[in-house]
């Protein structure tokens, strides 16, 4: 072990994760009368939620009163395509009306009507208008809201506090081991449970609507080596519509509000095209669909100069654009000097949300290490095979809330807290060898490397032979990265942080290359072109270990009102999807 100073501190309960719901978890916890520190490796008013623009579902019944949570149900498990657990889809589909009306209580300001009743748009595969929305900026008020009610509450922060590995002996946790950001402190933090909020691994990818540094992977990193298992890391959602150009910003998300507003796709030969692929929903079909047409359009040389397609609002009127897409206008402006109340945007599919991450209980979020939970997109369950849009924010709040009265009573039923030497001396002595190392390579070129390699491997559309062909480029960098070098300087320890960031991306990449291998069949995102059909007896969660190995567990059959609501809406049949 090192001789380096060590700070420690202890708490009930230990939120890593400073977006929505590693926010909500803390403030559930702060009202139970719970010790909570809640750590982030940014700011936690620019966490990863603040990018979010769309909007935050519930079956509110304001904008359509034939709605109910029973079909927001029956809406996410048939887009899920059946791979999402009913039991946790039915929590979500019950209590994001609740959790809509305390983030209004709390001053949260979505869109109103002219009679002050909330008002809702469609997003793509819902059955009706469920998605509240704060123009394009909904993700923001949400953060911004939450921070706000946390600070109300004086809940302790520790901003820029990178951790680098959950502490845990005879299979339960106790605190985690990390450093700041800025200037290379040590921390071990002791708490009697942790939640893990870390967001996902979007970021492995070349083309991510995620900002540098952000769903790197961190989370199933740090799940694995506490001793959890990951289920589903193959059901990456790839958003249909990123941006492509200038080069600095492809990948930038081009929010899904957009199409919700009446956006309209079209190749470079003019065609509507999704009146090929699905003539009913047009640009509101599900999520994989819209990304497989664009895909695929491109792909066979109907997109533009700059490989994508076009997606145009200008037929909707300035005014309108300006009111209800006012972040798309300037980020479009800023990127690239367009209008697009007068020009369409070129887009193309980007790696946007992990479907798959931690397996945990559908009910309480736990995982398989006693005292640690997982919440937000880290933790699988929820959204199966195909996320439906505006559901990423409601689970946020939903289970943030759960979560943190799990947390709470595990805390309360401790009879005894542990501590162990060896996982401290393990986890110091980790941070210490990387920054000993000297080598050829610093971290970023070869997260480059990793984002390439699972790009053209295991990107919108798969294979064996790509998907084996990524594994043996991983294994290669994955020599490279034994070799890094990091050199914190006086301008901080940003590059320690990049060089764990690269280690949770290699694991990361390497539990979706074997879980993508398994999975044959194609199944919402996960489009497999050596088995293009979904197959019955996959219809079943992957599950993958610490030592690389996969297995199936099977799911729970939905209730029987939800498939029939289900059964009344747009059926998924393979017609329509199938590759050219």
């Amino acid at each position: 072990m090192s001789t380096t100073q060590v700070e420690r501190f202890a708490t009930n309960v230990l939120v890593v994760g400073a977006g929505a719901a590693g926010l909500r978890a803390s403030i559930e916890l702060a009202d139970r009368g719970v010790q909570v520190l809640c750590v982030g490796k940014r700011r936690r008013d620019d966490a990863h939620t603040v990018l979010a623009a769309g909007g935050i579902n519930a079956a509110l019944a304001t904008t359509d009163p034939e709605d109910s949570p029973e079909q927001h149900a029956a809406d996410t498990l048939r887009e899920s395509y059946w791979l999402a657990d009913p039991r946790a889809v039915d929590v979500l589909a019950r209590e994001s009306p609740r959790a809509i009306n305390e983030l209004v209580g709390w001053g949260a300001q979505f869109a109103r009507d002219e009679q002050g009743d909330l008002v809702q748009r469609f997003f793509g595969a819902h059955r009706y208008r469920r998605t509240c929305y704060a123009g394009d900026y909904t993700g923001r008020e949400i953060q911004g809201t939450l921070v706000r009610e946390a600070q109300r509450r004086r809940i302790d922060f520790h901003d820029n506090l990178y951790v680098t590995r959950l502490l845990v002996q005879d299979g339960q946790v106790f605190g985690a081991y990390g450093f700041d950001v800025d200037d290379g402190r040590r921390y071990v933090i002791f708490a009697d449970a942790v939640i893990l909020a870390a967001g996902g691994h979007t970021r492995i990818f070349r083309r991510s609507s995620s900002r540098r540094d952000e769903n790197t992977g961190d989370a199933m990193r740090l799940a694995l080596g506490a001793g959890c298992r990951l289920q589903d890391m193959e059901l990456v959602q790839f958003h249909p519509t990123g941006m492509v150009h200038p080069e600095d910003w492809a990948g930038m998300l081009v929010t899904e509000a957009v199409r919700g507003e009446g956006g309209i796709l079209r190749n470079a030969e003019g065609e509507r095209y999704m009146e090929r692929y699905d003539p009913e929903r047009l640009e509101l079909s599900t999520r994989d669909r819209v990304a497989l047409a664009n895909y695929l359009e491109i792909h066979h040389g109907r997109g533009s100069e700059h490989g994508a397609v076009f997606l145009d609002v200008s037929h909707l009127g300035r005014e309108h654009v300006l009111d209800r897409l006012p972040r798309m206008y300037r980020q479009f402006v800023d990127a690239a000097m367009l209008d697009i109340t007068r020009e369409p945007m070129e887009v193309a599919p980007t790696a946007h949300y992990s479907m798959g991450g931690v397996r945990v209980d559908s009910q309480s979020h736990a995982t398989d290490v006693a005292g640690l939970f997982a919440v937000g997109e880290c933790a699988a369950g929820i959204h199966g095979a195909n996320r439906l849009g505006g559901n990423s924010l409601a689970e946020t709040v939903v289970f943030g809330r759960i979560v943190g009265e799990h947390a709470a009573e595990f805390s309360a039923g401790l009879e005894a807290q542990i501590r162990a030497r060896q996982p401290l001396t393990d986890a110091d002595d980790e941070l210490s060898e990387l920054l000993a190392r000297r080598g050829e390579d610093f971290p970023r070129p070869i997260q480059r490397a990793v984002r390439d390699a699972m790009w053209e491997h295991a990107g919108v559309v798969r294979s064996e032979r790509g998907l084996r062909a990524g594994l043996d480029r991983l294994a290669d960098i994955e020599g490279q990265a034994a070799a890094m070098e990091v050199r914190p300087d006086i301008a901080g320890f940003d590059d320690v942080a990049h060089g764990f960031d690269l280690l949770a991306m290699i694991v990361a990449a390497r539990a979706t290359l074997v879980s993508a291998l398994e999975r044959r069949e194609t199944r919402g995102a996960h489009n497999r072109e050596d088995f293009p059909e979904q197959d019955p007896a996959q219809r079943a969660n992957v599950i993958y270990d610490a030592e690389g190995a996969v297995s199936w567990q099977a799911l729970p059959e939905a209730p029987a009102g939800v498939v029939a609501l289900a059964a009344e809406g747009t059926t998924l049949e393979a017609a329509g999807k199938l590759l050219e």
